[in-house]
C-alpha cells in the first residue's frame, strides 16, 4: 500500500495536495484521473481518495471513504535529545525513530552540546517520508532546539506524562534499566543527552522536576544510538 500526506484532508470534500506529493503521484508513480490512493492527515486518519485532477504540481482529489479514525489510546513516547554535531546522524534518528514510532521529538541544548541549532524543516521532510514509508498515520511533532534547563523549568509542570525518565552516564548515582522502568500502556518521557551527557546541575534539576534516572545498558552509547535504544524499548514494551 502506499500512503500519501495532506494535513488539510477531510472526510467529505476535496483536497489539493502540495508540489512534491503532487509530483510523486503524477510523475514517479504516473496516476492518472480515476485512480485511487490512500491519504492520510498526519493526525491518525486514512482516507481512500479518487484522483480527479492528474497534475503534477497540485494534484486534486476527493475522499471517498474514510478508512480508518486516530487511535487516542495507545502509549505514546515523547523523545528529548540533544542535536548531534554531525547533523546526518540526527536525520537519521528522526527517520528510523518515526518508522519505528514516536510521538514527539524535542531537540535540546544541554551544558555540554556541541550543536545547539538544526533546522527543524529538513526533520520534519524526513519524518513525513519515515511516517509513509512505515504505513504510520500519525506524523510525530518535532520541537525546535530549547535549553533543557529553561524548558524543565517552564515546562515539567505541563509534562503530564506519568513516566519521565533521565537517561544519563553517572554510574556513581542510582540508576534503574530504562527497559525495566518503561510500563506499557502509559505516556513516556526520554531525556537523552549530548555526547558529554548531561551536566550535574542539569540531572538535579530533572530529578526535582519528577524525572527518573535511568541506564541504557553496560556500553558507551553515541547520542543517536541511546535514543533509538530508548525508542525501541518503549515500542517493544508496549507491543506486548
Amino acid at each position: 500500500m502506499q500512503i500519501f500526506y495532506s494535513k488539510d484532508i477531510t472526510d467529505n470534500g476535496f483536497c489539493t495536495l502540495d508540489a512534491e506529493e503532487s509530483r510523486h503521484a503524477v510523475r514517479v508513480m504516473r496516476l492518472r484521473e480515476g485512480d485511487k490512493i490512500n491519504v492520510t492527515d498526519g493526525r491518525g486518519n486514512l482516507y481512500s481518495c479518487n484522483i480527479i485532477e492528474a497534475n503534477d504540481h497540485a494534484c486534486v482529489v476527493e475522499t471517498a471513504e474514510q478508512q480508518s479514525t486516530a487511535q487516542t489510546s495507545n502509549a505514546t513516547l515523547h523523545l528529548a535529545v540533544a542535536p548531534t554535531k554531525n547533523p546526518s546522524r540526527m536525520e537519521w534518528l528522526v527517520e528510523k525513530a518515526v518508522e519505528i514510532g514516536v510521538g514527539k521529538i524535542t531537540l535540546l541544548q544541554c551544558d555540554h552540546s556541541e550543536r545547539s541549532f538544526l533546522k527543524t524543516d529538513r526533520l520534519e521532510k524526513l519524518a513525513i517520508s519515515a511516517m509513509k514509508q512505515s504505513l504510520h498515520t500519525i506524523l510525530p511533532e518535532i520541537q525546535p532546539a530549547v535549553n533543557l534547563s529553561d524548558w524543565l523549568r517552564s515546562s515539567h509542570s505541563m509534562l503530564h506524562s506519568p513516566l519521565k525518565f533521565i537517561a544519563h552516564c553517572e554510574a556513581d548515582k542510582p540508576r534503574v534499566p530504562l527497559a525495566k522502568a518503561v510500563q506499557p500502556g502509559l505516556d513516556t518521557v526520554v531525556l537523552i543527552g549530548p555526547e558529554g551527557d548531561f551536566s550535574e546541575e542539569e540531572i538535579a534539576l530533572a530529578l526535582e522536576c519528577g524525572f527518573q534516572p535511568v541506564s541504557l545498558g553496560p556500553s558507551r552509547l553515541r547520542t543517536e544510538t541511546a535514543a533509538l535504544y530508548a525508542v525501541t524499548a518503549f515500542n517493544l514494551i508496549n507491543d506486548r
